[in-house]
């Protein structure tokens, strides 16, 4: 079935028979700003009579999430194909379906684990005391999720949250009308607002929304709105994590054969119509190769895509607005005489806003196309003529969300990774690290704050409070006798501790 009427949450999962009435009460009716509101205060209220939630609770939660998601499959596959126009039903159920079912499936099994208390060494001054690091749930966490993936960049954040037993409002695109719906749909008749709400709407909600005295709030978008983001959470002091973008470079080393480098980077650049914020921005390449490479891509996507215009496995620009956006970094390239070569007429697929594969040969370095994140299936090619001068060209950028480096020498892959900063890297391949359930996901600088995935996102939903277990012996402590009045044990105990 795929009908939500399938997915009724049992008894045993949901909040107190009060709370859900006290919740229902506040939100029940609202729209807008004022019921995003209303569901703050009851999530607040809510977290006030039951700050910790047990394993058995958090498990169930996602537990009702996963089953969500795995019975409404065809459900979220058409709607993204309606938000798109054309959306590859493959794309979406590898990465909306079953890229989200396997993380929330790896927290499940692992949660008792992280929610455990963790040892540290406490100094021989003070024992017999007993460090302990203890996770907790921050509160209310706020999610704004983006268009581009908007079940999975949706719903993993909201539900590494709810891991880490916490309340959680989730803020959708507009952009994806269809999926949104959906989503808020399913959620709704599954859970209780007071545990897990979700809305819609647009700039003044998301105005609101992030204007709100969260716990903690997590965004996914572009640099410049996670800017405005980030100063409306400092009116309340709220942290934040910041998963944004930039111009992610790929690498190709002078010793990296080329067509399997054309290859590789076909796929990723062409991967949901390049809308991916992990997507290659740009390559580098030894200087003389930027013809042979190009023409090398541009084989590689007429044989992973023969056709793009009407073809249903090859995803359209989201909106007018950004295929018009990705025309435009083409026809000045065409203007300034520049070297342009395209996998197929952009015109063929201009109704359906199916963008082909596009390259530009070493644009200048201030032209648009290299100075804004691409965001589409536009690819610039650029000539480096030393090791110095590829890293001089990418680091006078800000710190990329992830780094490509294409290198088969084991010295020249440590050497490439220690001078490139970056907030992930994949070594001879692309893209595949955000896959890892086990590794942490997260940018620097202008590419992002803070991490999720694997058990440093269950640690960005939680306070790790430090605690001191004290046992006496005999009514006293060891640090008793560093009281005053100070003796000449005191005096003593003092000197030793300079030597240690």
């Amino acid at each position: 079935m795929t009908t939500a009427d399938s997915l009724k949450t049992s008894r045993r999962t949901r909040p107190s028979e009060r709370e859900s009435e006290g919740s229902a009460l506040n939100v029940s009716g609202l729209r807008g700003v004022n019921q995003v509101t209303a569901a703050f205060e009851a999530q607040r209220l809510a977290f006030a009579r039951n700050r910790v939630t047990s394993l058995e609770e958090r498990r169930a939660n996602l537990l009702t999430l996963q089953r969500l998601i795995e019975r409404n499959r065809s459900l979220l596959v058409e709607a993204a194909h309606s938000d798109f126009g054309t959306r590859a039903s493959f794309e979406t159920e590898l990465s909306e379906i079953v890229g989200t079912v396997s993380t929330i499936r790896f927290m499940r099994r692992r949660l008792r684990k992280w929610m455990a208390p963790r040892r540290r060494a406490a100094s021989i001054w003070f024992k017999p005391a007993k460090n302990r690091v203890e996770p907790s749930p921050r509160g209310v966490v706020g999610v704004v999720s983006p268009w581009n993936f908007p079940v999975h960049l949706a719903l993993i954040p909201a539900a590494t949250a709810l891991a880490a037993g916490n309340r959680v409002m989730l803020k959708l695109s507009e952009f994806t009308p269809a999926t949104s719906s959906v989503i808020m749909r399913l959620v709704a008749e599954n859970f209780d607002p007071d545990v897990f709400f979700v809305t819609d709407g647009g700039t003044d909600v998301a105005v609101a929304f992030t204007q709100l005295p969260f716990d903690h709030l997590f965004f996914t978008g572009s640099t410049e709105v996670g800017k405005t983001v980030a100063r409306s959470a400092a009116g309340s002091l709220t942290p934040v994590t910041l998963e944004l973008g930039g111009k992610s470079p790929v690498l190709v080393d002078h010793d990296y054969p080329i067509e399997a480098a054309a290859t590789a980077v076909a796929w990723a650049k062409l991967y949901n119509g390049g809308q991916v914020c992990i997507s290659p921005d740009y390559v580098l390449v030894p200087r003389g190769k930027e013809r042979e490479f190009a023409e090398a891509t541009i084989r590689a996507a007429r044989t992973l895509y023969p056709t793009v215009a009407g073809n249903g496995e090859y995803t359209s620009i989201i909106n007018q607005s950004n295929y018009d956006r990705l025309r435009g970094y083409v026809a000045a390239a065409q203007d300034a005489s520049e070297e342009v070569l395209s996998a197929e007429d952009w015109e063929l697929g201009r109704d359906r806003r199916q963008f082909p594969l596009t390259v530009i040969i070493n644009p200048p370095a201030d032209s648009r196309v290299m100075t804004e994140e691409i965001f589409g299936p536009v690819l610039p090619v650029i000539g480096y003529d030393s090791d110095d001068a590829a890293a001089t060209t990418i680091n006078a950028r800000s710190i990329p969300l992830a780094f490509y480096l294409l290198a088969k020498e084991k010295r020249r892959q440590r050497a490439w990774l220690d001078r490139i900063p970056s907030g992930s890297a994949v070594v001879n391949d692309l893209m595949i690290g955000y896959l890892q359930n086990d590794l942490p996901f997260g940018g620097r600088g202008g590419s992002g704050m803070g991490a999720y995935h694997a058990r440093e996102g269950f640690d960005t939903f939680s306070h790790l409070r430090p605690v001191v277990y004290q046992k006496p012996i005999l009514g006293r402590t060891g640090v008793q006798m560093l009281y005053p009045p100070y003796s000449p044990v005191a005096s003593l105990l003092l000197k030793i501790m300079r030597r240690t």
